[in-house]
């Protein structure tokens, strides 16, 4: 497995470390639930150093990518972040992401681990302009209520007039960073991008703020199910389109991009499957692969599930049939007939990411 600048700090926090897409990862520290409501109450500090960061510099290459994603990356105003998707030729998810436009003519691209060997072939082949920073760069992702405290509390100043989804560089202890308000749990949060060889001394730093504490792989998974917020490779991959994947608000139709002509035959028919969130009546968390059943005729499957500690019950997301992807449609999962409701979006309504801060 490969192994992060902080891999050497996770046994001094007592993780239990497992294989993720070939990372060495903690899956947690203190344990899940105790980790996700920390994240919910005062703030969570994960790392995420397996993703992948790229930098583009210069018109031609901005360009070049505005034409393989879903989101218009031209018109991207300085500072601000966009959630954006790449396709293939089928309108096919390749990978979600997240482009930062640092400058005029800069823009900082963050993609996940799974695809990541893939997505580096098809930017190094088509995108002028184009340097992977991943293998030099730590992510660090500190969030929760408490999380813009502490960071000024440890001298990290640029962060104070940050909106939610948006970014910039800055300079901390001696080294330019970026920084972005925002994260993947539903709380006030910032994603910090670091030299990989100051990484360590940022993670001791802010866990030795009585507010902070190390979180894994499981509170990530709960803290954003219960957002509703996708897993790539599970909830989606190759075989959904963003229109299925609940991700029509993030298209610029005027735009050109892989797929389209499929995706304008899919909106105009309309009809097809969408990822929703299901929650089920008790703590039973209805999993990937479960059955979903319609007055007992099948309507689609799980995706992904767990339990949300926030909201005490089984959380999942899953693709229905269009007419049973319905707030308030009852249903049943699984082999054992459990009792699940379609919900809406966010699961849970107590997030801080939006907060406005003076």
């Amino acid at each position: 497995m490969r192994k992060t600048p902080l891999f050497e700090s996770y046994a001094r926090c007592g993780a239990r470390v497992v294989d993720f897409h070939g990372w060495a990862l903690p899956v947690q520290f203190s344990g899940i639930i105790e980790e996700h409501t920390a994240t919910r109450t005062r703030a969570g500090l994960f790392d995420c150093s397996h993703m992948g960061e790229f930098i583009i510099r210069g018109e031609a290459g901005i360009a070049a990518l505005d034409r393989m994603v879903i989101g218009d990356m031209v018109h991207l105003a300085a500072g601000r972040c966009r959630y954006t998707a790449l396709l293939n030729d089928s309108g096919g998810i390749i990978d979600d992401c997240v482009a930062l436009r640092l400058g005029p003519e800069e823009l900082y691209l963050v993609t996940n681990a799974g695809p990541l060997d893939a997505v580096t072939a098809m930017f190094d082949t088509t995108i002028p302009g184009i340097e992977s920073v991943y293998n030099r760069t730590a992510k660090l992702d500190l969030q929760g209520p408490q999380s813009r405290q502490i960071l000024l509390e440890l001298g990290l100043a640029g962060i104070a007039p940050l909106k939610y989804w948006s970014g910039t560089r800055c300079e901390w202890r001696g080294a330019e960073i970026i920084v972005s308000r925002a994260g993947y749990t539903g709380e006030l949060g910032y994603e910090l991008y670091l030299p990989a060889e100051m990484a360590a001394d940022v993670w001791d730093a802010i866990l030795a703020h009585s507010m902070a504490v190390p979180c894994g792989l499981g509170a990530r998974d709960t803290l954003r199910t219960e957002m509703c917020y996708p897993l790539n490779g599970e909830d989606v991959d190759e075989s959904r389109t963003p229109l299925e994947a609940g991700m029509e608000r993030f298209i610029a139709w005027e735009t050109d991009f892989p797929g389209k002509a499929r995706l304008l035959e899919m909106r105009e028919r309309g009809g097809y499957p969408l990822l929703t969130p299901v929650v089920s009546s008790d703590r039973r968390a209805p999993r990937h692969g479960f059955e979903l059943r319609l007055d007992g005729r099948p309507v689609g499957a799980v995706t992904s599930g767990t339990f949300g500690p926030s909201v005490g019950r089984g959380v999942a997301l899953a693709y229905l049939e269009a007419g049973a992807a319905v707030p308030g449609t009852c249903l049943s999962a699984g082999p054992k007939d459990m009792k699940i409701t379609v919900a809406e979006v966010p699961v849970y309504k107590g997030g801080t990411c939006r907060v406005r801060l003076d």
